[in-house]
C-alpha cells in the first residue's frame, strides 16, 4: 500500500497532465500568453516526449509532415518532412528547454483521481509517485489533460490461439525489447496499419525475410520524405516565414485530400489504386493486398515516405500475405486457408487501447463522471465538467494542428475569466432533442472496441466536431469563449443570478 504524504497541499493555477508533444506545446502557449499563471506538468513516465519516447521499434516515424505536426510557434528546421522518432523527440526536448518548460515537469507522477469542489472552486488531484510509492495531493484551479487517447502501459493484442506453442519470440511494438536481435531471422508482422507499414521496410534490411500478415488491406499512400518547396523557400526567406508558408501549403493539401475522399470516395479509391499500381511490379495482386473493403478515411490512411514499403516489396525483401489467422504453431502461424507461415519472430502490430484522460477518475461535487454520458464542448471540454480541458488532435490531419488551437483557446478562456472575475467555467449540454454521435468519427478497430466509453458530439456548434482546421480557427482562435458556457465568480464572491447564467 502506498504511503500518503503529510506535506502541505500545493496549489497551482493550471495543472497540465502529460509531457508529450501536446503537453509541452500547451505549456509553452501558457507561458507565452499568460506568464503570470503558475503551473506544473505531471508526467507518469520517466521522460518527456509521450509517444515519441515510448515507441522504440525500428523505423518509428511521423505519419504526418513535420511542418504541420510541429508547433506553430517554433519552426521545424530539419531537412526531412517525414521525420524519425528520435528527431521528433529531440524537437520536443529542445522546445521544452527553450521555453523553460523542462523545469516544470515532474516525472513519475501519475494522476489517478481528480475531485472538483464547487464550494472551493478548485480541483483536488491525487497523484502516485513511482519512485517513492507515496500518494500526493495538490489543488489547482484548472486541469489541462494532454494525455492523448490510448493506454501507454499496454497495447492491444487479439486472443490468438496457440501462442503458448510458438517456439519463437512474440513482440508488441509498444514494448519493443532493446536487445531484440532479428538479424537473419524470419519475421512476421501482423497488422496493416501505420505501425506495420513502418516496421516492414525498416526490418527488411537486416532480417532474412519479412512478411506483413494482414487480415484485410489498408489504404497506403506514398509522400516525399522531404519537401522541395520548403527547401527552396528556406534558401530565400527567413526560417519562420518559410515555415509558415509551407505549413499553410500542407494544411491546404491535407484538407483538400480529405474532402475529396469524403465527397468522391470512388474517385479517391481509384486514384490511390493507380498510385499503388505504379509503384509495384507489373502483375502484382493489388486487388488482394491493397484494396480495402471500406472507403478512404473511414479509417486513417497509412503514409509511407518515398514509397519505401512498395520499394521493399518490389525488391523482394518483403512480402504481404492477406488472410485470417487460425492458430499459432510451433514454427509460426497457420492461416484459415491451411497455409503455414514460418517465423522466428512475430510482431503483433495489432493496435492500441483507448484511454481518455490517462485513466484518471473524475468526480464533480461527489458524482463520478461517466465520459460516455457527456457531450464534448468544442472538442476540448465536457458538458457539466467545470475547469477541465482535453488536448485531442485531429484524426484526419496532423495531431498538433488541433492541439495548438486547443491550447490557444484555453489561454483565451483563462484570460476571459480573469478579466471578468470568474472562477468557474462549466460547458453546458446541448438540447436533449439533438441526436449525438461518438466524438471520434472513424471506424478503426481501436475506436470501435471502445465506442461505448467515448464522449459524444451533437449535431450543431459548439458541440460538433468538424475535423476541419479552418473552421476550428474561427471557432477556437477567433470565436467567442463564452458561448453556451456557465460562469460563476466562486465562493464568497457574491454571485448574482447573472453571474450564474449561461452565456448564449
Amino acid at each position: 500500500m502506498s504511503a500518503v504524504s503529510n506535506e502541505p497541499t500545493e496549489h497551482v493555477d493550471v495543472l497540465i497532465v502529460g509531457a508529450g508533444l501536446s503537453g509541452v506545446g500547451s505549456a509553452c502557449h501558457l507561458r507565452r500568453r499568460l506568464p503570470g499563471k503558475t503551473f506544473a506538468i505531471l508526467e507518469a513516465r520517466e521522460d518527456m516526449g509521450g509517444t515519441w519516447d515510448l515507441f522504440r521499434y525500428p523505423g518509428i516515424r511521423s505519419d504526418s509532415d513535420m511542418f504541420t505536426l510541429g508547433y506553430s510557434f517554433r519552426p521545424w528546421t530539419e531537412p526531412e518532412a517525414i521525420a524519425d522518432g528520435p528527431s521528433i523527440l529531440r524537437y520536443i526536448r529542445d522546445t521544452a528547454r527553450e521555453y523553460g518548460i523542462d523545469e516544470a515537469i515532474r516525472y513519475g507522477h501519475r494522476v489517478t483521481r481528480a475531485v472538483w469542489s464547487t464550494a472551493d472552486a478548485h480541483w483536488t488531484v491525487q497523484v502516485e509517485r513511482a519512485d517513492t510509492g507515496e500518494t500526493l495531493h495538490l489543488t489547482c484551479d484548472f486541469i489541462f489533460a494532454c494525455t492523448g487517447y490510448y493506454r501507454y502501459d499496454e497495447g492491444y493484442v487479439p486472443d490468438f490461439e496457440g501462442t503458448d506453442r510458438f517456439r519463437g519470440q512474440i513482440v508488441h511494438p509498444q514494448h519493443w525489447p532493446e536487445d531484440l536481435d532479428y538479424d537473419g531471422k524470419r519475421v512476421i508482422v501482423i497488422g496493416s496499419g501505420a505501425t506495420a507499414v513502418t516496421l516492414v521496410p525498416s526490418m527488411a534490411d537486416r532480417a532474412a525475410d519479412v512478411t506483413m500478415l494482414q487480415r484485410s488491406p489498408s489504404y497506403v499512400v506514398s509522400l516525399p520524405g522531404s519537401d522541395g518547396v520548403a527547401q527552396a523557400l528556406r534558401r530565400r526567406l527567413p526560417e519562420r516565414a518559410a515555415y509558415a508558408i509551407v505549413r499553410w501549403k500542407n494544411v491546404l493539401r491535407q484538407i483538400a485530400a480529405y474532402n475529396v475522399a469524403r465527397k468522391a470516395p470512388r474517385f479517391a479509391r481509384n486514384l490511390v489504386r493507380r498510385m499503388t499500381e505504379r509503384q509495384l511490379p507489373e502483375g502484382y495482386d493489388v486487388d488482394t493486398h491493397f484494396n480495402p473493403t471500406y472507403e478512404p478515411w473511414d479509417q486513417r490512411l497509412c503514409l509511407v515516405p518515398d514509397g519505401d514499403l512498395f520499394e521493399t516489396i518490389s525488391a523482394g525483401r518483403a512480402s504481404i500475405v492477406t488472410g485470417r489467422i487460425k492458430t499459432f504453431t510451433e514454427r509460426g502461424i497457420e492461416l484459415e486457408s491451411g497455409k503455414e507461415l514460418e517465423a522466428d519472430i512475430v510482431v503483433t502490430a495489432t493496435g492500441f487501447n483507448l484511454l481518455l484522460l490517462g485513466g484518471m477518475d473524475v468526480v464533480v461535487d461527489g458524482e463520478s463522471v461517466d465520459f460516455s454520458e457527456r457531450v464534448a464542448y468544442k472538442g476540448l471540454m465536457l458538458s457539466g465538467v467545470p475547469n477541465l480541458a482535453m488536448a485531442l488532435g485531429y484524426t484526419n490531419a496532423s495531431w498538433t494542428l488541433k492541439c495548438d488551437l486547443v491550447a490557444q483557446y484555453v489561454c483565451r478562456l483563462l484570460a476571459y475569466m480573469d478579466r471578468n472575475g470568474y472562477a468557474i467555467a462549466t460547458p453546458q449540454p446541448p438540447d436533449p432533442s439533438l441526436s449525438t454521435d461518438p466524438i471520434i468519427d472513424l471506424r478503426s478497430g481501436y475506436v470501435m472496441r471502445s465506442i461505448d466509453q467515448l464522449p459524444k458530439q451533437a449535431q450543431s456548434l459548439p458541440w460538433r466536431l468538424h475535423q476541419n482546421y479552418f473552421r476550428d480557427i474561427r471557432l477556437l482562435k477567433r470565436g467567442p469563449v463564452d458561448d453556451r458556457m456557465a460562469f460563476s465568480r466562486g465562493p464568497g464572491a457574491g454571485d448574482t443570478a447573472a453571474d450564474q447564467a449561461v452565456a448564449a
